[in-house]
């Protein structure tokens, strides 16, 4: 699965918020195909990061929602902010 297909877009609450600047963690609604494998390659290859820890889960509506923690060396604010999430 090619890196661009994988993420269809950020997901931003008040909780996916406070994981941002407290946890370094981005939060996404990915393909539901898409394994954490899959994930952790698009988010690396496509923002330049390195990625500690991928978890995902499928809500009860339906999509596939991966939290995705960034090693310590990278600001997951900072990727945040070139998407225009914060």
């Amino acid at each position: 699965m090619k890196p661009e297909e994988v993420i269809i877009r950020v997901y931003v609450t008040e909780k996916t918020t406070r994981m941002l600047e407290e946890e370094n963690t981005l939060t996404f609604i990915v393909r539901r195909e898409a394994t954490k494998n899959d994930v952790k390659r698009a988010v690396e290859q496509l923002f330049g990061v390195k990625v500690e820890k991928v978890r995902t889960l499928i809500t009860p509506r339906g999509y596939k929602k991966a939290y995705v923690k960034l090693a310590p060396e990278y600001k997951a604010l900072d990727v945040a902010t070139k998407l225009g999430a914060v």
